[in-house]
């Protein structure tokens, strides 16, 4: 129960980033994807400095600026950028690759050696997404690409040092999470002023749109995130990820009158599977038996130590057990 209840809340945090599209298309200013960034990480880093009361100490001051570079501030640019320059939806594409990217990276970093049944599934969750996404409209874009990449990279990387490194003695994932939106934030201000200006004038519809984004799509999604990484292996975490597109497909459909088509509804039924099958725990393997020769020996010896002439019978069930 407690296994189920840990997956059930790291996958709010893909279920909420999947309404991230609707969001900003709906409420949002056009055209300012560093500055939404920038409104998501570091009002929530705050928010949640302002709460854990904590701050780093020794080798944690580095690794929690490692953490947020990876995991947000080099995350979300990436990202944005991406979803801009890239055609039907192929940054989702590459993005669901990143319980892939995940596997290898633990095998080097935490000796986890993926399984075929992991890399199986990890294809089947790619496969079933781009089904969902992939539209056969537009050229690639070779910056778009990198940045896909190169974001799905950086999170994946982000996820298995999370995991490696752990916390401190002390911390919780509260504070954990308050350093790395912070980091992450502070590291996409002068990039968001730099190439978009000043901050654009906000409504009330724009404000509702970026509170939502920053309190319930980045502070508890990555809160409940960075706890899940704790609970469940990173390969496990990282293949609740195609939650996001799937959400998205659904609410465009819902919420925004976006059709889906047959092979998009087989898609999802497929990589929805996966994730599923991701979250099962794989038979455990039997232990092997006693050699019946060392209960012989050890008999012996215990005899011989005591001064008794035991018989032995070695046709019992002693030599099954």
């Amino acid at each position: 129960m407690k296994r189920a209840t840990a997956i059930l809340l790291t996958a709010y945090a893909p279920l909420t980033w999947g309404s991230t599209y609707a969001v900003t298309t709906e409420f949002l200013p056009a055209d300012r994807p560093l500055f939404t960034a920038l409104m998501r990480a570091l009002p929530a880093g705050l928010l949640l400095l302002l709460l854990a009361r904590r701050l780093p100490k020794g080798e944690w001051w580095w690794k929690s600026a490692v953490l947020g570079a990876l995991n947000i501030g080099a995350f979300f640019p990436l990202l944005f950028l991406s979803a801009y320059r890239l055609p039907g939806g192929m940054a989702a594409v590459v993005g669901s690759v990143g319980p892939l990217f995940v596997a290898g990276l633990a095998a080097l970093l935490l000796a986890d050696r993926p399984t075929p049944r992991t890399l199986l599934t990890g294809a089947a969750a790619a496969l079933g997404v781009s089904l969902v996404v992939l539209k056969a409209t537009g050229s690639l874009d070779a910056v778009g690409l990198l940045a896909a990449v190169g974001s799905t990279a950086s999170m994946s990387t982000g996820t298995v040092l999370t995991k490696r490194w752990g916390r401190p003695d002390g911390i919780g994932p509260l504070a954990l999470t308050a350093w790395q939106l912070t980091v992450g934030g502070l590291l996409i201000a002068p990039v968001a002023f730099l190439v978009e200006g000043a901050p654009p004038a906000l409504d009330g519809r724009n404000i509702a749109g970026y509170l939502y984004l920053s309190l319930a799509g980045t502070a508890v999604a990555y809160w409940l995130w960075f706890r899940g990484i704790g609970r469940l292996s990173a390969t496990q975490a990282s293949l609740l990820g195609p939650l996001s597109p799937l959400t998205a497909a659904v609410i465009g459909w819902a919420a925004l009158g976006q059709s889906l088509t047959a092979v998009q509804v087989a898609g999802m039924a497929i990589a929805f599977g996966a994730t599923v099958f991701g979250q099962l725990s794989p038979k455990p393997q039997e232990k092997p038996q006693p050699q019946p020769q060392l209960l012989v020996e050890e008999s012996f010896s215990s005899a011989s130590k005591t001064g008794r002439k035991d018989s032995m019978d070695l046709s019992g069930s002693g030599l099954g057990r």
